[in-house]
């Protein structure tokens, strides 16, 4: 298939000059937007998109059309569409462990009386499928879908400690080693040693690497096999809570997290977050 330009693409839309394709463009459109909550001029998006304002204006129109974007006509600023919205909904309740896990998340926070983590790798970041806390017993959906970093969390850092050596190579070049706090691991010896540590302990920790003040204890949720299939963390503040408390829920969280494995044996759990 020939493009107006006259550029070869294939039946997805991809280049085969080896530049990204239709879709591939669209999605850094929609991460660009996604990366302002308050919504986005196009002329905001043209300063950081590596498109020409042609292409771009007709990758805007095209997720207009598609519901994936909207354009407010009296601010001319662009925001996430709700078919991304069905889209997310879909997704949590299809890809991720998310709804298997929620009742085992409910009942380990209820009996700690603390916030409960379950969450995922997406390409080098820890994705957030789920929060529980038993102070809120209204349902926050907004938590779902969080993104942080892999290198500091407790979460990521368990996530990465269980990769086969091949997917840990590949996750290692993507982490940006920003100091966040005085507790960060800032290269790629450092936190070599804090996943071999976590693999010889079974479990990791949040030192106040991410956030001053909130720490955690975070542990895998493993297949029969060996494979993590997420990672769920006890966090605390330490203003209240010391490390060595939340440690002591360990016994209580490998349990939880092999309830969750169990349950998930017949899930046919997707491999694109190892990607």
């Amino acid at each position: 298939m020939q493009m107006a330009d006259g550029k070869a693409q294939d039946a997805l839309g991809n280049d085969r000059t080896g530049g990204p394709g239709t879709v591939a463009k669209a999605l850094e459109v929609l991460d660009a937007v996604a990366a302002h909550p308050k919504g986005v001029r196009f002329s905001e998006l043209q300063i950081t998109s590596r498109y020409p304002k042609a292409t771009l204006y007709r990758l805007v129109q095209t997720l207009v059309k598609e519901g994936m974007l909207v354009l407010n006509p009296e601010t001319n600023i662009y925001t996430l569409g709700v078919r991304l919205v069905r889209l997310a909904h879909a997704a949590w309740g299809q890809s991720s462990l998310a709804p298997i896990a929620r009742p085992h998340l409910d009942r380990l926070s209820a009996a700690l009386s603390e916030t409960v983590h379950l969450a995922q790798l997406d390409h080098g970041q820890v994705l957030y499928v789920d929060k529980r806390n038993a102070a809120e017993t209204v349902e926050m959906y907004s938590q779902a879908g969080k993104v942080g970093p892999a290198y500091c969390t407790g979460v990521g850092k368990v996530l990465l400690a269980y990769l086969e050596p091949d997917a840990l190579e590949q996750m290692l070049p993507q982490q940006s080693f920003h100091r966040f706090t005085s507790h960060t691991l800032t290269d790629r010896n450092s936190l070599s040693a804090e996943l071999a540590a976590i693999r010889a302990r079974g479990y990791g920790f949040d030192r106040e690497e991410h956030e001053p003040g909130i720490i955690c204890v975070a542990m895998p949720v493993l297949t029969a096999s060996g494979r993590c299939l997420a990672a769920l963390s006890v966090t605390g503040l330490t203003a209240r809570v010391s490390l060595a408390a939340l440690e002591e829920h360990v016994p209580l969280m490998r349990a939880a997290a092999q309830r969750i494995a169990d349950d998930a044996q017949a899930w046919r759990f997707p491999d694109s977050a190892q990607r």
